[in-house]
């Protein structure tokens, strides 16, 4: 009987650990192939004209479809995982990170690359420690974390109207709650993602899915922290 017990122990542990190595495979990739495309784009200034910058000198609307679109596939994602076949899943999240990636150009041409890569490395370790935090502890998050997603929203709609408005300060202050936002919400996410590793009535294909929606929550929140703190820490070029 102990014997039974342990083995289904061990496998329940094993298929945890599976579940998480596919959430952060889905987060890295994504993370790839987003810094792929913005490196590329955002460093060719040629290139980022042609795909982004009318024949008159304006801002293409194109750019503003780029930069607005990742938000709708996020949302189609999430709302139709249990419709949605896994490879009709997988290559909806793909084009996510890409188009993602087109968006995230811009901040080539902003700030200097040393900014952007101490900023990232400051960003991973924040992420880091408040996923650590959000796996361990026993206090259970969902209250803050139900909190710290109504003030996303407010500053998501906050951040839009900035975009018109183009005012520093407001910027600021946004990107100042934003890096307490989404460190907290790092940490309840990371709550949120062991219960669903530990449930033991999911199929093997709701796993999967999961998988892959988790790793496209986490790819957003540090996306969404490593902005924040560059717009706080970034030097400009």
């Amino acid at each position: 009987m102990n014997q039974y017990l342990n083995n289904e122990q061990s496998y329940n542990v094993e298929v945890a650990r599976e579940f998480f190595r596919n959430v952060y495979t889905y987060m890295f990739g994504a993370l790839g192939i987003s810094g792929a495309l913005a490196y590329v784009v955002g460093t060719n200034e040629s290139l980022f004209a042609q795909l982004f910058i009318t024949a008159e000198g304006g801002i293409s609307p194109i750019f503003y479809v780029i930069m607005f679109a990742p938000v709708g596939l996020a949302l189609l994602i999430q709302g139709a995982v249990n419709r949605f076949s896994m490879g009709t899943l997988l290559l909806l999240f793909i084009a996510y990170s890409g188009l993602m990636g087109l968006s995230l150009s811009t901040i080539f041409l902003v700030y200097n690359l040393t900014s952007i890569a101490t900023t990232f490395f400051i960003a991973a370790g924040a992420f880091g420690g408040m996923a650590v935090l959000g796996y361990t502890t026993k206090t259970d998050l969902t209250k803050f974390g139900s909190l710290l997603y109504m003030v996303f929203i407010g500053i998501f709609i906050a951040g839009i109207v900035n975009i018109f408005l183009g005012s520093d300060s407001l910027g600021f202050i946004i990107a100042a709650i934003g890096v307490f936002v989404f460190t907290g919400l790092t940490a309840y996410q990371m709550q949120q993602l062991k219960e669903m590793a530990n449930h033991p009535g999911l199929s093997v294909e709701e796993r999967n899915k999961l998988s892959l929606i988790g790793g496209l929550q986490l790819y957003i929140l540090f996306v969404n922290l490593f902005l924040s703190l560059l717009r706080l820490l970034g030097s400009r070029d």
